[in-house]
């Protein structure tokens, strides 16, 4: 996916941009970049994260720069921020973005003779595609519109010019952006987990498809929110950090809601006892402890996460990989596993391939039982606005692989097991089976859409409905 934070400052501000990007890590994994902008001009500097933290990668690099507005970024996929010189003046930009026209825009681009930088794996940089639909228009603020308007997916975007930093918005609000302040400072970020310990108390959440810009007078703006909203809602459920809010609802406090709701079910269906709750390190401790609560149940952990070398699990491609390193970070304590019976929250079931290793983990350790309650409805379709999907094929997914040995086609119609009834059931028996669990139970689409707050109608629900739409 990636994360963006920005800062104008009436005193140098490099300290304050380094640590804010710095609170983006978990959001990408790829590269890391700040650009800072002084009485001399600019000065960037692009870093690999893939093997260091962006702290590391940066340490040399912060002592030395200086600046009273930057912005940097935490990328998934390219290098960024590009620096620019165009006819609008010159600037430098970072996106959030997933440009599903992208081939499109190029293929329109280059009838225009344009050029554009190329990626190391290949195909052109999104976020120089991004800048050219921007200098389209005749200020930033018109080619800012121009390039939301233009883009299918998703595209968020802040952009360092000689003139202040301009922010702008996902057409459709799908990523956030959020200005933060304290005396003397503005920031912007994707995350208000930037805010705490740098300061900044957050004032305003930008809207679907605004545009603001930020100098040191304060926040001027340049374009209006728009009336329709579908904001991710995978970033409470999963990718977001647990300090974090969105739309002023906090990340932590649904993911407790989420897993009271799953045992509020239990309660109703007459579930029977277990012996302690746990969440799967890290992503459904939230969930764990909203059920260990309403269920009174003591909360547990049969197993700890080692992260002192394994930061990231699910960032490789090769799942190979993947499995290793998770199996290398979860080290188990037999003395919280050995004959008992296990209930285990976890923020959703992907692929199923690492959860499957963990519950064989947890039995050759002496568990008796194992259930396990995701946070979210099975995952039906891959993310198609987003880059933070963990799997870019449907087939992948474990509820279609389930469907797929129902049905026997890769071609059968998954909407026809969204909904509870016979169907629905014998896929998730499929799924339990395989995983070798003594109960599965998923979070019904209602009580996890009334756990986040919002209207059904201003959250991205794709992944489990395919609802959603450009």
């Amino acid at each position: 996916m990636g994360g963006m934070f920005g800062v104008v400052s009436r005193q140098d501000c490099a300290s304050e941009l380094f640590f804010g990007t710095d609170y983006h890590s978990h959001l990408g994994t790829e590269y890391g970049g700040i650009i800072l902008r002084n009485e001399q001009g600019f000065d960037r500097e692009i870093h690999s994260i893939r093997n260091t933290q962006f702290r590391s990668a940066f340490e040399d690099d912060i002592t030395r720069m200086h600046g009273t507005q930057g912005i940097g970024v935490i990328s998934d996929y390219e290098p960024q921020p590009l620096f620019q010189q165009t006819p609008l003046g010159r600037y430098g930009i970072v996106t959030v973005a997933r440009i599903n026209n992208i081939d499109q825009l190029v293929e329109r681009a280059f009838a225009h003779k344009a050029h554009f930088s190329s990626m190391s794996r290949g195909g052109v940089n999104p976020t120089d595609v991004v800048s050219y639909l921007i200098n389209q228009g005749d200020t930033l603020e018109e080619g800012l519109r121009h390039a939301i308007d233009s883009i299918k997916g998703s595209c968020s975007v802040l952009l360092l010019s000689e003139h202040g930093i301009y922010a702008a918005r996902d057409r459709l609000g799908r990523t956030p952006l959020v200005i933060g302040q304290k005396d003397g400072s503005l920031a912007i970020a994707s995350e208000t987990t930037a805010f705490p310990n740098t300061d900044f108390e957050p004032v305003r959440y930008l809207g679907p498809g605004e545009i603001v810009r930020i100098t040191e007078d304060g926040i001027e703006q340049l374009s209006p929110p728009r009336s329709e909203m579908q904001v991710c809602a995978f970033l409470w459920i999963y990718y977001g950090f647990p300090a974090s809010r969105y739309e002023d609802i906090g990340v932590e406090v649904v993911r407790n809601r989420c897993g009271a709701a799953c045992a509020r079910r239990d309660q109703e269906l007459g579930f029977g006892g277990v012996d302690s709750v746990a969440g799967v390190p890290d992503s459904g401790t939230g969930h764990g402890i909203g059920y260990a609560v309403q269920a009174r149940v003591p909360y547990q952990r049969p197993f700890v996460k080692y992260n002192a070398t394994w930061a990231r699990s699910f960032m490789p491609e090769e799942q190979l990989s993947r499995d290793l390193i998770a199996e290398m970070k979860l080290v188990p304590i037999k003395d919280l596993i050995q004959g008992r019976r296990l209930l285990f929250c976890e923020d959703s079931i992907v692929r199923g391939t690492q959860l499957q290793d963990t519950v064989q983990r947890l039995y050759a350790s002496g568990a008796r039982e194992v259930h396990m309650r995701p946070a979210c409805p099975p995952l039906l379709y891959p993310c198609e606005f987003l880059n933070f999907s963990r799997t870019r094929t449907a087939m992948a997914l474990a509820a279609r692989r389930a469907i797929r040995e129902i049905e026997g086609t890769d071609e059968a119609d998954p909407s026809d097991y969204r909904q509870q009834g016979t169907k629905y059931e014998e896929m998730v028996e499929r799924v339990r089976g395989r995983l070798r669990l003594t109960s599965l139970r998923y979070q019904m689409m209602d009580d996890m859409i009334a756990a986040i707050g919002l209207p059904r109608t201003s959250l991205c629900t794709h992944c489990w409905d395919a609802s959603s739409h450009d």
